[in-house]
C-alpha cells in the first residue's frame, strides 16, 4: 500500500523560474520571521511560530526552475506527544511546465495521516502552500505570518509579549472546559473558594512562596475562562503584588477534529522580576499537569 504523503498541487501563469524564485522567498510567503539563507544548496535555517512549532531546515537540492528540497533536520511542536514528528521528512517541491502553464507540486514525505499532527499541519500547508505561496507567485504578494503583520486575530494575541502557551487534544471542548474549572485537580496548591461561578473569588496558596486571588470575570462553557488577579503575593521577588491587576485566559477552539487549548496570562511580560519563574511554572502546570488531567482524568504533581 502507498504512503499516502501530504501533497498539494496548483497551476498558475508564471515561468518555472519564476515559481522557483518565489519558492526560495521563505519570508515571502511562510514567515517574516525566519533566521538564515533559504536560497543557497546546503544551508541551514531556521522557522518558529512562539511556542508553538520551531523546526531547522537544510537545503539538500535546488535544481533551478525544476525542484527544491528542504530536509527537517530538528522539530519541536508544543501540542503533540511526539515533540519532533517532522524530524526526518523531505519538503520537496516539484516545478513542471504544463502546456501554457506551470504546475508546483508540494509535498512532505512523512506528514502522512497516522501522525498526529497530521490535520493541523495540512490545513497550515494549506493555507501557506495554496494561499500565500501561490499569491506571491502571481501577484508578487505573499501573506506570510510575523510579529508586525499578523495574519489573524489568533496571531496577534501570540504575537505580544505577554506569557502564552498552546496544546492540541484529542478531547472535546466541554473536557476540555470541564478540567479548567477543576483548579483543584491541576493547579497544585491550596484552593480556597468556588473556581466554577462568574465573579466569585478563589484564593490559591503554595506554602510561603506564592499566594494570590482571582476573580471569575468570564465563562462561556465549552469557549473561554478568564480570571482576574486582585490580590497576590509572591515572596521570592521585591515587588510582591507584580500580579494584580493581571489576567488570566484560557481559550479553547476547535481545529481540525482536534480541540486548542491557549493559555495567556495578560501582564506576565519579560519586563517583570517574575517572569521567567512564573512562566516555567505555568508552562509545567499548563502542558502537563492540566494536559494530564485532560486526557488522563488525573492532574501531575510538576513541582
Amino acid at each position: 500500500m502507498a504512503v499516502s504523503n501530504y501533497t498539494k498541487s496548483f497551476e498558475v501563469d508564471r515561468s518555472p523560474i519564476e515559481v522557483y524564485n518565489a519558492i526560495n522567498n521563505v519570508r515571502d510567503w511562510w514567515s517574516e520571521e525566519i533566521e538564515g539563507n533559504t536560497n543557497q544548496l546546503n544551508s541551514e535555517w531556521n522557522y518558529h511560530y512562539q511556542d508553538v512549532h520551531k523546526c531547522k531546515m537544510k537545503i539538500t537540492s535546488l535544481d533551478p526552475g525544476k525542484k527544491v528540497v528542504w530536509l527537517v533536520l530538528d522539530n519541536y511542536f508544543s501540542f503533540t506527544q511526539d515533540k519532533n514528528e517532522w524530524k526526518g521528512n523531505e519538503l520537496i517541491f516539484e516545478i513542471t511546465e504544463k502546456g501554457n502553464k506551470t504546475q508546483l507540486k508540494f509535498t512532505q514525505t512523512g506528514l502522512t495521516p497516522q501522525y498526529e499532527c497530521y490535520d493541523i499541519c495540512q490545513n497550515a500547508w494549506d493555507t501557506y502552500i495554496q494561499k500565500s505561496l501561490s499569491s506571491l507567485i502571481t501577484t508578487g504578494k505573499g501573506q506570510p505570518n510575523g510579529k508586525d503583520k499578523p495574519r489573524t486575530e489568533t496571531e496577534k494575541e501570540l504575537g505580544n509579549s505577554n506569557f502564552t502557551t498552546t496544546m492540541f487534544v484529542n478531547e472535546t471542548p466541554k473536557e476540555v472546559y470541564n478540567a479548567i474549572m477543576n483548579v483543584r485537580g491541576w493547579w497544585q496548591g491550596e484552593i480556597t473558594g468556588n473556581t466554577e461561578k462568574i465573579n466569585e473569588e478563589f484564593s490559591y496558596k503554595m506554602e510561603d512562596v506564592h499566594y494570590s486571588k482571582q476573580q471569575i470575570v468570564e465563562l462561556i462553557p465549552d469557549k473561554k475562562v478568564v480570571w482576574m488577579v486582585t490580590d497576590s503575593k509572591l515572596n521570592f521577588i521585591d515587588k510582591k503584588n507584580e500580579w494584580n491587576g493581571t489576567k488570566i485566559s484560557f481559550e479553547i477552539s476547535e481545529i481540525n477534529n482536534k480541540t486548542q487549548l491557549r493559555f495567556t496570562h495578560y501582564g506576565l511580560v519579560p519586563q517583570i522580576e517574575c517572569y521567567d519563574g512564573c512562566s516555567k511554572g505555568w508552562e509545567a502546570l499548563i502542558q502537563q499537569s492540566l494536559f494530564s488531567l485532560i486526557t488522563t482524568g488525573k492532574g501531575m504533581k510538576v513541582f
